[in-house]
């Protein structure tokens, strides 16, 4: 048996997070990957079972990632307001700092892959938002919404936002559009108002 060598690996998922954001989940092919990464077509299956695997196990990865950076700081019996400002904060700073990963898990989202991936989540973090959605309508300081309303509600606008900032343009195209302070504050107060009862 072949050994594992980490740096490897991680040249693997750096090359193949790449490949999937830059050309789709179609454009990534296990010997473009291999040449890309320096490796032999046989290495990557030293880590990975077949390229499903692959990309589920980036996946995992990245949303590890995604959740130690929103947790940061954070508490679930944080006040509403406070809580929201922290998790936008976290959000906007890990996908300005990791756009492929901001890309891969939209792109996955969107996939046949998405339920797949949803049963690796992280409970600790499904656990952790649920109780600081739960402490909040408890405080009266949310009003009761179904999940889907919510979560558009409370973090749609950060993410499209974040989305004008990493293109450098605003809603038309031309103005150059800079995701500052002032502006995620004046959206936040805008989605806090519409969420309190």
């Amino acid at each position: 048996m072949r050994t594992r060598d980490e740096n490897k690996r991680l040249t693997i998922c750096q090359k193949a997070l790449k490949m999937i954001v830059e050309k789709g989940f179609d454009g990534l092919s296990m010997q473009k990957l291999a040449k890309a990464a320096g490796v032999s077509p046989a290495t990557i299956y030293i880590y990975f079972k077949d390229r499903e695997d692959l990309i589920l196990q980036l996946w995992s990865q990245e949303m590890e990632k995604m959740v130690t950076a929103t947790l940061a700081g954070f508490d679930p019996e944080m006040s509403f307001e406070e809580g929201m400002k922290v998790q936008w904060l976290n959000r906007a700073k890990f996908c300005m700092e990791n756009p492929l990963s901001m890309h891969l898990m939209e792109q996955i989202k969107y996939s046949p892959y998405h339920l797949t991936a949803l049963k690796q989540i992280d409970n600790n973090f499904v656990t952790t938002m649920g109780t600081f959605v739960h402490n909040a309508i408890k405080r009266k300081e949310l009003i009761k919404l179904p999940l889907e309303v919510y979560w558009c509600t409370a973090f749609a606008p950060l993410y499209q936002l974040v989305r004008f900032h990493m293109s450098g343009k605003g809603l038309r195209g031309t103005e150059k559009f800079v995701l500052d302070n002032k502006t995620m504050q004046q959206a936040l107060e805008l989605v806090l108002k519409a969420l309190k009862p």
